[in-house]
């Protein structure tokens, strides 16, 4: 049997998921190597950005554990529909953590988070601040009242901006005290790949979902038509990624990011195929985790090799 302070320390390494937390760094690649053409990166303030970046998401997942239990949704998830990738963090669902530690959680990372902000306005760039009122505006809202995002549909939309433009121009901008349109293009393919991550783990939980009335794009559609969709967010992201080198005179380097292809069809042709058991025998939702990295990790080393 585990101890009290072994389920509190096993609740924070649930909350503190690295599958989860990969996306912001993703996004900070991008900006950090958009940055580092444009002026030589500051190494102090890059990883407290990213400190503060970790101390959103482990808050933001403990205040959204709290919700989805509170609505039903993470109790509605069977047991054959549960996976790493989906079903919440499951902290009070299997006992590790209170609902007062997990709320403890949110605010003192999230206390943290607003800590280091408020350093990096102050001491580093006041232009964040904007920046970061919208991030916190939005990262309450995909979970939290009034707008429950997530709830109503919008959750996807919500992930795009957050994990996209927001956190690579603000990386941008704190590394350079400016914005970037080159960081603002190449910020969009990365926004919708990890709103695809998204999707697809949003399948698993679509009974649990839409009998809480969870209602995401995918529980609006239904698998089979969201299923359908799958491709055209991934088309989306690659036609832009074009786009913003033939149009938008942005470096043919960052089409190193087509690197995510493989893995991207792959997981539309499964999820295509079976859009109400895949996660049961295949590991889609692992490989639409693998698609982000892949093109952060392609189109940041390309664009830097471009310019060198």
């Amino acid at each position: 049997m585990l101890s009290r302070n072994d389920n509190l320390w096993l609740g924070f390494r649930h909350l503190a998921d690295p599958k989860i937390s990969i996306t912001s760094l993703a996004a900070m690649a991008i900006g950090g190597s958009v940055a580092a053409v444009d002026a030589p990166l500051n190494v102090p303030w890059l990883a407290i950005t990213a400190i503060a970046l970790f101390c959103v998401e482990v808050a933001k997942n403990a205040w959204g554990e709290v919700i989805d239990f509170d609505s039903g949704t993470d109790l509605a998830v069977a047991e054959a529909d549960r996976t790493n990738f989906s079903g919440g963090k499951r902290v009070m669902v299997d006992g590790l953590l209170t609902r007062a530690q997990t709320w403890t959680m949110a605010g003192a990372f999230g206390g943290a988070a607003l800590a280091l902000g408020a350093a990096i306005v102050f001491l580093r760039e006041p232009g964040a601040f904007w920046i970061g009122v919208v991030g916190v505006v939005l990262g309450w809202s995909y979970h939290g009242p009034p707008l429950k995002l997530v709830y109503r549909g919008f959750g996807e939309l919500d992930v795009v901006a957050c994990y996209g433009p927001l956190i690579v121009l603000s990386t941008y901008l704190i590394q350079t005290g400016s914005l970037s349109s080159t960081a603002f293009w190449l910020s969009l393919p990365l926004g919708l790949l990890i709103a695809a991550f998204l999707w697809v783990n949003e399948f698993p939980d679509f009974e649990a979902d839409a009998s809480a009335g969870k209602r995401n794009l995918v529980v609006r559609l239904g698998r089979a038509r969201a299923s359908r969709l799958l491709p055209l967010i991934y088309a989306l992201a690659f036609a832009l990624l074009m786009l913003s080198v033939l149009v938008f005179d942005v470096s043919a380097g960052a089409l190193w990011g087509l690197c995510a292809l493989p893995s991207s069809l792959y997981v539309c042709t499964v999820v295509w195929r079976a859009p109400t058991t895949f996660y049961r025998h295949r590991p889609a939702q692992a490989l639409a985790l693998v698609s982000f990295v892949i093109y952060a990790a392609a189109t940041s080393a390309g664009y830097l090799l471009a310019h060198e």
